[in-house]
């Protein structure tokens, strides 16, 4: 894309704007197509085509979604702003890792691929464009950035550091064209496999170097060793031969007359225990979830209150058991101190975990049935609402209208705050259930469709559709209550973590 200026020159034909210009601190994010020249000229219409779809499928409703603002797209790229950095690394993240499933099936000569860069800058702001230093620091990463990549400022990577839990990698300090001061310049890692990947890289390099330094310190030991056997045989040849009566009682072997140790007396030796075996490494049982057992029967999945939850359809449950509560902070970290999970959450041991992508939950459901031998797993989205409801069919388990301190969602009651309260906070549902509404969101093991047409009657996990997300049930603390509905559906990207989203887990008998 074209140079962004740092400002309109005084000079341009008509009169100068009145007053000051209008200006924000906004998080910009500047996308570029990667060889979008050879792309059009091996096919003009085509690309145009291609990237507009992209345009008016992809960009514009994922920025929408994470509350930004389109300023405008250039051909080959766009530009958005944001009030929140958090929202904009989101939302380039999103991009980029929805644009990977749509050139899977593609050559690599015809995928069409992003560079995005973001900044947080004070820039100048009108109904079509935006200017300043931070739009031009935007594009230079941009321009820096790899096909596929996100690449963020310094700026940004202090604001989202402890927010978005995803990796990150540091570039150092990049002088970019125009900007005076050096930029510190990060590539986003959004999952837990590039950041094993980029780790699994710097591990391999300091195995090589450990080998490489072990190998020449082992060639000098074998050389000392060479070296000196000669001078001791000659040593040992010239030593004069003593005769057999002047030799003394024959000694024991050095290392013999080493290992000799004094006898007890044979009173001590009976007042002392013998040494007891070795014990054997403790091993740290495995904390379970507590499970609530469901002993299975048939409902009607679904609601007309929303098109994603249409058509209500008759739906059978086997037996299974779930989760009384959501996994907690606590069980979250037994899973990352084994080193089976990705990161260490923060937070009250007792409080839900939350920021976790799909993937994670999917880490944690398979250390817990490695650990265990149990076959645990996610719950299918059917599982999750009929074990929701409870035995009822009304709007909440409760009832039809909404009644304070039910559940934890805005504007649910007084425990409405900026975090998800502890598990069991609230009453439990028929089945004895906690927190199966309100509270924290909740991946289930389904991959996400709009509708529940062709969904499966048997209450297995419905797979197929667009698995590059999955759904969520339940709704959270910053939801307000149509989203605490048993019935209520929403999805999202399986790889990207988001504050508000964790999970339970559920077992096959």
């Amino acid at each position: 894309m074209g140079e962004i200026r740092n400002f309109r020159s005084g000079n341009q034909d008509g009169p100068p704007p009145h007053g000051p210009m209008p200006r924000r601190l906004a998080a910009i994010i500047v996308g570029d197509i990667a060889s979008y020249s050879r792309l059009m000229q091996a096919d003009e219409e085509g690309t145009h085509v291609r990237v507009k779809r992209i345009e008016r499928d992809l960009i514009q409703p994922s920025i929408v979604e994470h509350h930004g603002s389109l300023v405008k797209t250039t051909g080959d790229g766009f530009i958005a702003i944001f009030d929140s950095p958090v929202e904009a690394v989101r939302c380039s993240i999103v991009i980029q890792q929805n644009l990977v499933g749509r050139n899977a099936s593609l050559p690599k000569d015809s995928r069409i691929e992003y560079r995005i860069g973001v900044n947080l800058g004070d820039v100048i702001v009108e109904p079509d464009d935006v200017y300043g230093d931070g739009v031009n620091i935007a594009t230079r990463l941009e321009g820096i950035a790899e096909p596929g990549q996100v690449y963020i400022s310094g700026a940004i990577y202090e604001q989202i550091k402890h927010k978005v839990v995803c990796g990150y990698e540091s570039l150092g300090d990049r002088k970019v064209k125009n900007i005076t001061d050096p930029v510190r310049v990060y590539r986003v890692l959004p999952d837990a496999d590039a950041v094993g990947r980029t780790r699994g890289r710097r591990e391999n390099t300091l195995i090589f170097l450990l080998a490489i330094t072990l190998l020449v310190i082992a060639a000098g030991v074998l050389w000392y060793l060479l070296a000196q056997t000669p001078g001791r045989r000659s040593e040992q040849a010239a030593m004069p031969t003593a005769s057999p009566a002047a030799s003394p009682s024959p000694q024991p072997p050095p290392r013999e007359a080493a290992t000799q140790t004094p006898q007890p007396s044979p009173s001590l030796a009976l007042s002392t225990p013998s040494p007891a075996p070795a014990p054997s490494p403790s091993v740290t049982p495995v904390r379970e979830p507590e499970m609530i057992a469901i002993r299975g029967g048939s409902f009607a999945m679904g609601s007309n209150d929303d098109p994603t939850e249409r058509p209500v359809h008759q739906v059978s449950i086997k037996p299974f058991s779930i989760g009384k509560y959501p996994v907690t902070v606590q069980e979250w970290n037994e899973c990352a101190a084994a080193k089976a999970c990705g990161f260490t959450a923060t937070g009250k041991d007792n409080a839900p975990i939350s920021n976790v992508s799909w993937t994670d939950a999917q880490q944690y459901v398979g250390y817990l049935a490695q650990a265990t031998k149990k076959p645990y797993r996610l719950p299918s989205e059917a599982e999750w609402e009929y074990a929701a409801r409870g035995g009822t069919q009304s709007k909440y388990w409760w009832g039809d209208k909404l009644q304070p301190g039910m559940a934890g969602c805005k504007d649910c009651g007084d425990l409405a705050a900026e975090q998800p309260a502890k598990v069991g906070s609230f009453k439990p549902n028929p089945f004895g259930l906690h927190d199966m509404g309100g509270g924290i969101d909740q991946w289930v093991e389904d991959c996400w469709h709009k509708s529940y047409q062709g969904a499966p009657s048997d209450g297995s996990a419905w797979g197929g559709g667009d698995c590059a997300s999955h759904v969520l049930r339940s709704g959270s603390w910053k939801n307000d209550s149509r989203y605490v509905r048993p019935s209520n559906r929403d999805g999202y990207d399986t790889n990207v973590r988001y504050p508000t989203h964790g999970f339970r887990v559920a077992l096959s008998p």
